[in-house]
């Protein structure tokens, strides 16, 4: 391949190609000869540039701007910059943490390997087939024990298992059913003196009841159904409707219960988000609530993001003067994007990632599509806007087949800044954030991915979280007394086994 380069003279900028292999000179190639591939702006050609160069006082010599060429002995040093820009690459470990990652390495390898030969690799099969798989992994095992910090991007409705909700919701006192002609199931609360028919609905029926006459209950509780949350409502026995302050408090009451209760448990926060089908008027209304919430519930509401499918909903631009309002009236109010959870390269809701970043998002959720977009790839990076990778919610929502070839790897390798999430993890029957960890550990960073690339992933998730200053110090200082309890975990599951 021959070397190009380029010169800029007059104002114009011409291109070039060496005729020959030219000498190196310094690192330099010098080009006293050569002939033009294309020239730009202008129609200029050789000849005339010629001329140019001609008129000049001295002879001139073209630098082309490429380096001789790359020296096999440079291959130590350049895989270990690799190895530095890689996530947790620049990490220093203890003694402890040698041991336990030559532990985990060792598995890795194993499972991989095996992986490759069988064709069964979890992280390249489709979460719903390889899950099995993955409950019965050494390496999962480990990152189960292991603290992972904080989920930074998980909706509210999904965050519990499907058998816990039917186990639980399903049976408390004063839950109704009524069936609908197309042998649908119509779920409501409340006292017998405040029941209201629906249209296209059955009489309510007391669901405690109904089990009472079915004779397999276990077969109706387990129905293969989809629950469908259509309008979220937060409602007393007799109808009385709740706002969003009574549900930030109420927020606060079970967080405040359950911290008592599990002191490792840091807190919670809320990122207060709307439909992004609504229109304008309606996301100027949002806009303003969601101001008087955050002002009024710093310490709960952590800022604001639009929900819903992407590729189905108005791009973020759309709403650029509601979303701009809080900047206007010098009001803070942090934004918490999804952005680029598509793969429809070029469509007008591909441009949410670089949207997001103009808009001064914190995070941005997903970012899939980032490394179709430099600009707003090297502006995430420049502002240390981490993406909020979620890598079995993309496998299955269909953005990716096999999670080897998740965008996120090269961001990965790069050391970009990133947290991992579950997004829906009832949904999807990923309980937690370790089938995540784990998927991110084995398939989007190969074997590259060390100890410190978890370590690294976790501190990043308190690093990136809404917390203050005071409670990030206070939740790393947790993080890290957990972790060398993991570390001894580790050791002694593998004290006497040779791997």
């Amino acid at each position: 391949t021959q070397p190009r380069g380029e010169v800029v003279f007059g104002g114009e900028t011409y291109r070039f190609r060496a005729s020959h292999p030219p000498p190196s000179l310094s690192g330099w190639n010098v080009l006293c000869g050569g002939h033009f591939d294309s020239v730009k702006p202008g129609e200029m050609s050789a000849p005339s540039l010629g001329r140019v160069l001609a008129a000049t006082p001295a002879c001139l010599c073209l630098l082309a701007l490429c380096q001789s060429l790359p020296n096999p002995a440079d291959r130590p040093s350049l895989m270990a910059v690799e190895r530095f820009q890689f996530t947790g690459g620049n990490l220093l470990s203890s003694g402890k943490e040698l041991r336990v990652n030559s532990i985990l390495q060792k598995l890795k390898g194993r499972e991989i390997t095996e992986g490759a030969k069988s064709g069964h690799f979890p992280p390249a099969m489709h979460f719903f087939r390889a899950r099995k798989l993955i409950e019965q992994s050494l390496v999962f095992n480990i990152i189960q024990k292991m603290p992972k910090g904080a989920g930074l991007h998980l909706h509210e409705y999904a965050l519990l298992s499907v058998d816990w909700l039917v186990k639980n919701a399903t049976y408390l006192p004063n839950c109704y059913i009524c069936l609908t002609p197309m042998k649908g199931i119509r779920f409501r609360y409340f006292s017998k003196n405040h029941q209201k028919r629906l249209a296209n609905c059955s009489e309510w029926i007391l669901l405690e009841q109904y089990r009472k006459q079915i004779q397999n209950v276990t077969e109706f509780d387990n129905r293969p159904e989809t629950l469908h949350t259509v309008k979220v409502e937060v409602y007393e026995l007799d109808g009385t409707l709740h706002d969003k302050d009574w549900c930030i408090v109420a927020y606060q009451e079970v967080a405040k219960q359950f911290k008592n209760d599990n002191p490792d448990f840091v807190g919670v926060k809320v990122i207060v988000s709307v439909h992004r089908k609504v229109n304008n008027s309606k996301m100027k209304t949002e806009i303003q609530e969601a101001m008087k919430l955050y002002k009024k519930f710093p310490e709960t509401v952590a800022g604001f993001d639009m929900v819903g499918q992407e590729d189905a909903g108005k791009p973020l631009w759309y709403f650029k003067n509601e979303l701009l309002i809080p900047a206007e009236m010098g009001i803070k109010l942090p934004y918490f994007f999804h952005a680029g959870e598509t793969d429809w390269e070029g469509m007008s809701v591909d441009e949410n990632i670089l949207d997001a970043l103009l808009l001064n998002t914190s995070r941005i959720g997903h970012g899939y599509s980032i490394n179709k977009h430099p600009a707003a790839k090297q502006l995430s990076k420049k502002l240390d806007v981490p993406l909020e990778v979620c890598p079995i919610s993309n496998q299955v929502l269909m953005l990716v087949r096999n999670l080897q070839n998740h965008p996120a790897a090269a961001l990965m390798a790069e050391g970009h800044p990133m947290v991992i999430s579950a997004d829906d993890p009832a949904t999807f029957g990923s309980r937690g954030l370790s089938y995540d960890f784990y998927e991110a550990f084995m398939g989007i960073g190969g074997l590259k991915a060390e100890l410190t690339t978890l370590k690294q992933l976790a501190l990043n998730s308190i690093k990136y979280s809404a917390m203050s200053a005071q409670m990030q110090a206070e939740a790393i200082k947790l993080w890290l007394k957990k972790w060398d309890q993991f570390l001894d975990v580790v050791l002694n599951m593998f004290k006497n086994d040779e791997l």
